[in-house]
């Protein structure tokens, strides 16, 4: 009883730091009105949080080792509470950035310190159970937050989104009281390693800034960004330097001369693209395009969740039984590409069902590929080493999220104007057909009462709005390719993984 409580717990609080990346997706605008506040100033909610984020997964195996694990465990829970409920009581744009900077430093041990809990409490041969269920948290969390967002603003207003963090934080934080226990084997530290932890800083704060804010300021056409750019490159080039010569590291980067360890990290990045793009793309997809309500939004999504739980179990069962994780993970990300072949296909007169089924095909892959690589990470290590190889896995997967959001966005914005430039080539005075549209637009605005001048003139407007809905969705469907495009060139790493030593991935996660 204890384990299975303690089991729901962690990856409850696991689930909430993940909800807590996507969920303030859909209440920008709200939150952007009710603090006097652009959208571009606004956004730097979901910048702040991310940055946190990818600065401390890192950090936590050291953290938890030099503080204890369950001290520094329900600390970030009790942090993350309580930064939450100041998030809701912000009354200033950036007053709500500090406070949610500080809520992402809290939520980033509810992730790697869970991870290695759930690990703990099975015994080896049941680690592909434990993967499943971790994955679980995982899968939903990033799935729902958009849901879950666009519910509560609809239905309340933009501060219950954080508030609804409370009582489940001291729930968590109270159950972690009485059943977490510190691990039998526990990592030793020395002195605490400043250059690291600043270098780390530095970069990961300069990196995450560049991915989020470089397709709103045009890339390096902004010096700030150019700067960034290369603070980025130096902090992290001399991070690496730093961690593999020093003899003791804030991050133990030597963890990743483990082939499991540095194939899963790889795959888990492109995975992250794959999870987080395709999430920021339906919801906007079908908001902006199908003019689908954030709730309706919501229900798209909900099917695939739950046939993601039952496949992540299936897939645990499957490694049990032998079936080769090679032939999962090609499986599932051609079932992901598979989803974004048949979101391309999509056009302006979609319907629920047409979107739906897509996802079901997302749901199955990413479940499918879930498990065997977040057994693969660990699968090598010792004990000792888990907590630090699942959270540096942990943290390929946020900055594969981020990339990918910076990737799609920029090419969003880039072939909106490829497509819309295309288009309106194509409305000229010797075009039969466009002369048609517009003659019928000009005859229904005559039709409706106004002259001929006024209807001409709202013939052309009415025009270029469906010129600019169409290259929205030439767009989208360019966009869906792309991500689905990265899953399929992934697939060599397996190969590679397959020849470099000629053994099969089956063998390599079987050694544990």
């Amino acid at each position: 009883m204890r384990r299975t409580i303690l089991l729901i717990t962690v990856i409850t609080a696991a689930m909430m730091e993940l909800i807590d990346i996507s969920i303030v997706n859909v209440a920008l605008s709200h939150m952007s009105g009710n603090l006097g506040a652009t959208l571009e100033d606004t956004s730097w909610v979901i910048t702040s949080y991310a940055i946190a984020n990818v600065i401390i997964i890192p950090l936590t195996s050291f953290l938890a080792a030099k503080l204890g694990r369950r001290n520094y465990y329900i600390g970030s829970v009790v942090a993350f509470a309580f930064f939450s409920f100041m998030c809701g009581q912000a009354t200033g744009i950036w007053m709500l950035v500090a406070f949610r900077f500080m809520q992402g430093i809290g939520g980033g041990a509810l992730l790697s310190v869970s991870q290695a809990i759930v690990f703990e409490l099975f015994p080896k041969e049941k680690q592909n159970v434990a993967s499943a269920l971790f994955g679980i948290g995982v899968f939903i969390g990033p799935t729902i937050g958009p849901t879950l967002g666009g519910f509560i603003t609809e239905y309340y207003s933009w501060p219950w989104i954080f508030y609804i963090n409370v009582p489940i934080g001291i729930l968590v934080a109270s159950l972690c009281y009485f059943l977490l226990h510190e691990p039998k084997v526990k990592q030793q530290t020395g002195k605490i390693d400043w250059p690291g932890i600043f270098l780390l800083a530095v970069g990961i704060s300069a990196l995450q800034i560049v991915l989020e804010r470089g397709a709103t300021e045009d890339w390096f056409e902004t010096r700030y960004i150019v700067w960034l750019s290369v603070v980025a490159v130096v902090s992290l080039g001399s991070f690496i330097w730093w961690e593999l010569t020093t003899p003791a590291p804030i991050v133990n980067l030597r963890v990743l001369k483990s082939k499991n360890l540095s194939i899963a990290a790889a795959l888990t990045f492109v995975s992250g693209i794959g999870m987080f793009s395709s999430v920021f793309l339906t919801p906007v997809f079908a908001q902006r395009l199908l003019n689908f309500t954030p709730t309706q939004t919501g229900l798209l999504l909900l099917p695939g969740a739950c046939l993601a739980i039952v496949g992540l179990m299936m897939s645990a069962k499957l490694l049990q039984r032998g079936v080769s994780p090679l032939v999962m993970i090609t499986s599932g990300m051609c079932l992901f590409f598979l989803f974004s072949w048949q979101m391309s296909r999509l056009n302006l007169s979609a319907g629920a069902s047409d979107i739906t089924v897509p996802l079901l095909w997302r749901a199955i892959g990413l479940a499918i590929i879930t498990v065997p690589l977040t057994a693969l990470a660990v699968s090598s290590l010792p004990a000792a080493e888990v907590p630090q190889g699942a959270a540096l896995n942990n943290m390929m997967r946020q900055l594969g999220g981020s990339v990918g959001l910076a990737t799609v966005n920029t090419y969003l914005a880039n072939r909106n104007a490829l497509h819309r430039s295309n288009l309106v080539s194509h409305i000229t005075s010797d075009n039969p057909i466009a002369i048609a549209r517009i003659s019928g637009y000009t005859k229904y605005f005559m039709a409706k009462g106004s002259s001929l001048f006024d209807a001409k003139k709202e013939a052309i407007k009415l025009m270029d709005i469906v010129v600019t809905k169409q290259a929205n969705m030439l767009s989208f469907s360019d966009a869906y390719l792309l991500v689905g495009g990265i899953f399929l060139a992934a697939l060599p790493l397996l190969l590679y993984a397959k020849q470099k030593k000629g053994k099969k991935i089956q063998v390599i996660l079987s050694d544990h």
